[in-house]
């Protein structure tokens, strides 16, 4: 008996010819944003204006720091004037591991942050900071730039001209989802940007990290530390999210200098934050990942807390989320846990 497509009743042909279109065009479908990316350089997403900072290593941390939160800046390249090129970054984790390494109580000075210089601390605590700069040049892909910003799970990521050995700019993910946000309106919208988010699997859905509102600001720092996010859900007794404290508000303890006393709550902690905080940017199981993507770009945040009708917390999308999902996964690639 032939089983030739060619033998089959013409329904059956016609059938077959449908579904093998169908999934031909799932499977382009996925790839639109993987293409998006490999199609275009780091350099097509610097902007024209933009600000950076550079600190050499033999300036002290406590000046670096109150120099990153004057300029609004989360990260700066660190240059070595003896070895005569970048050597690292300094970062808000620094900044998190020093308050979480030397503290003591309101009682005891941090000596350390008052005197050590960036090489020092850099010297003493390498496994926090690498020593070795990881960067892009400017013609390599955005592609590539997502798999390296997942891979080594870094949130900035330096590109360096290979001529100069200037840094050009530092590349966040979410530099990078705007850049497909605006210019990737030209490219046909994949159907499963529809589908809704729990149906998608994106993001983190177990062992989520929160802080009870009860809880000291030491014991925040030290689930930054062990847990390595970048953020936590405050919550209160019940579970219900009431605020979101980052490593954006953990710099602000520089800005005013209100770090040598981590025993206050989280409560008070939340109610000191000078800078405008919006309420918790918040989205649904039920939301599609089209509605995600409009709300953490307009809100220009780099995470959304899944929560219950209850608002109860249950789940956390970040922006590394969702270029594995989008860009990643679709070439084969599991960058998030390899």
């Amino acid at each position: 008996m032939c089983h030739c497509v060619e033998c089959f009743p013409a329904w059956l042909q016609v059938w077959i010819s449908k579904e093998k279109m169908e999934i031909q065009r799932q499977e382009a479908d996925g790839t639109v944003y993987m293409n998006f990316m490999k199609s275009h350089c780091c350099y097509d997403a610097i902007p024209t204006s933009c600000k950076l900072v550079i600190f050499d290593t033999k300036l002290q941390v406590k000046k670096a720091f109150f120099a990153l939160v004057a300029n609004s800046l989360r990260a700066a390249p660190l240059w070595d004037s003896n070895m005569q090129r970048f050597v690292g970054k300094l970062t808000i984790t620094d900044f998190i591991n020093i308050l979480h390494c030397y503290y003591k109580s309101p009682m005891v000075q941090m000596y350390e942050l008052e005197s050590h210089k960036i090489e020092t601390w850099r010297d003493i605590h390498l496994q926090y900071s690498s020593r070795f700069l990881i960067s892009i040049s400017p013609q390599a892909s955005l592609f590539d730039a997502i798999y390296s910003l997942l891979k080594y799970k870094i949130h900035r990521l330096p590109v360096i001209d290979p001529e100069s050995g200037n840094v050009l700019h530092i590349l966040t993910h979410k530099r990078i989802l705007k850049f497909l946000y605006i210019f990737g309106k030209k490219i046909p919208k994949p159907a499963f940007i529809r589908t809704p988010i729990k149906d998608l699997g994106i993001g983190t859905f177990r062992n989520i990290a929160t802080v009870q509102e009860t809880a000291s600001l030491y014991e925040a720092l030290s689930i930054f530390v062990e847990r390595r996010v970048s953020a936590l859900p405050v919550v209160n007794e019940q579970g219900k999210v009431v605020a979101l404290y980052s490593r954006f508000d953990v710099i602000n303890l520089a800005a005013q200098k209100t770090y040598n006393n981590l025993d206050i709550t989280m409560q008070e902690a939340i109610s000191r934050r000078t800078c405008y905080v919006e309420g918790v940017i918040k989205c649904y199981p039920h939301e599609s990942l089209e509605i995600i993507i409009d709300r953490i770009v307009g809100a220009k945040v780099h995470r959304l807390v899944l929560v219950d009708r209850a608002d109860v917390v249950r789940g956390i999308i970040s922006l590394s989320d969702l270029l594995q999902a989008m860009v990643l996964t679709p070439a084969g690639i599991d960058a998030l846990f390899s």
